[in-house]
């Protein structure tokens, strides 16, 4: 199968996940027809396998636009959510009661009080509180006597991140997007017309390109001048049976989902592109939920799965247009949930030809040049 130029869209998004559908929804509502190419089942998809958090606190330290541009996210996930509903008949289940995170220690209290200080002083608005025990268990009754304490933000939230991609491709092709699913991009052409990308099926043109391919946007970004030094971090998740509502605030790593299930998770591990679970870092997983809830020592575990990160050297985003190939833009991030707000409604106008949004210039590639080593800065 091969896409005429007469049939060529506006945008051709390289992605079908998280990121790629939030751009292609924010697109098609600019009024862009687009294509979106998205691999088959046997790609890493993160956005399958995340635990749903729209979370701020903490993100940005060492790169404060970071913070900036996530909480402007949050911000705007009620619009984002709500057009889902209109659009997609689908609810997302968005909560934003606030969420904490956990400390079991003096030390990791301490931890959380730098960064979100620090965050605050560069900021301004960023309001958080620290809890001690006594004062945290309050709020969560359930918590159990080894947790010391917690930092809690008004700012952060959670959604059903199965429901958010479901959403998100029916609004999107309910808009005109084109979705051909099982269709990998292996290499990309500029010319004086715009873009050629070919995929093992056939070969697809439009006058622009967005790689939000996650991992893969490592090897396409150089075709078209761009620059995605990506790497995976692989995060392993616990899914319990339903059991009775006990936790209304997403928590750091455990959270109740809208179905009651609860998720244990938020390891993180440098395996390279092995996303198979491993038994003991589940069982730490499942330990320090239990420490942190005692009361679901007895509930029955009924899944697990690991996931890869799409991670860059210090952590954070990758937004470019190539200089040398205008038109073709790189999305990039490991929060593809809590940044689909931005990535619909602020990113998507940019690449329509909008104004580009205040806080992107931090996050181009181009400050790896100096510092292609940079250990990455994990954003919790």
């Amino acid at each position: 199968m091969t896409q005429n130029s007469t049939a060529s869209p506006d945008v051709l998004v390289i992605g079908g996940g998280l990121v790629g559908s939030a751009v292609a929804y924010g697109l098609a509502r600019e009024g862009a027809r687009v294509t979106v190419l998205d691999e088959d089942d046997g790609g890493f998809r993160a956005s399958r396998g995340n635990f749903g958090l729209v979370w701020i606190q903490g993100k940005g330290y060492g790169l404060s636009p970071y913070a900036r541009w996530s909480r402007s996210s949050a911000q705007r996930w009620p619009l984002l959510a709500q057009s889902l509903v209109d659009e997609a008949r689908v609810d997302v289940a968005l909560r934003q009661p606030g969420g904490f995170h956990i400390c079991f220690s003096d030390e990791e209290l301490a931890e959380r009080h730098k960064r979100l200080s620090t965050l605050q002083a560069e900021i301004g608005d960023y309001p958080f509180e620290l809890l001690n025990h006594s004062e945290l268990r309050e709020r969560l009754p359930g918590i159990g006597p080894a947790v010391v304490g917690a930092s809690y933000t008004p700012m952060d939230g959670h959604v059903n991140p199965l429901k958010l991609l479901r959403a998100l491709h029916v609004a999107m092709q309910r808009r005109g997007v084109r979705l051909v699913s099982g269709e990998r991009a292996e290499r990309i052409a500029a010319g004086p017309g715009g873009f050629s990308v070919q995929g093992r099926r056939g070969v697809y043109h439009a006058a622009r390109v967005v790689l939000a391919a996650g991992l893969g946007n490592r090897a396409l970004a150089p075709h078209v001048g761009l620059n995605a030094p990506v790497a995976p971090n692989r995060g392993q998740v616990l899914v319990s049976e339903r059991v009775e509502p006990f936790l209304r605030y997403p928590t750091i790593n455990v959270r109740q989902t809208d179905e009651g299930t609860v998720q244990f998770g938020d390891s993180m591990e440098e395996a390279g592109f092995n996303d198979f679970t491993t038994t003991p870092i589940l069982r730490q997983i499942a330990a320090r939920g239990v420490r942190a809830f005692p009361m679901l020592a007895h509930v029955r575990l009924v899944r697990m799965w690991a996931a890869l990160r799409v991670y860059s050297p210090d952590g954070f985003p990758i937004y470019d247009q190539s200089e040398a190939h205008p038109g073709a833009f790189v999305v990039t991030c490991h929060s593809g949930v809590t940044l689909a707000a931005a990535h619909a409604l602020r990113i998507a106008p940019w690449i329509t030809g909008g104004p580009m949004p205040a806080e992107l210039p931090a996050f181009s590639a181009r400050r790896f040049a100096t510092d292609a080593a940079a250990e990455p800065i994990l954003a919790h």
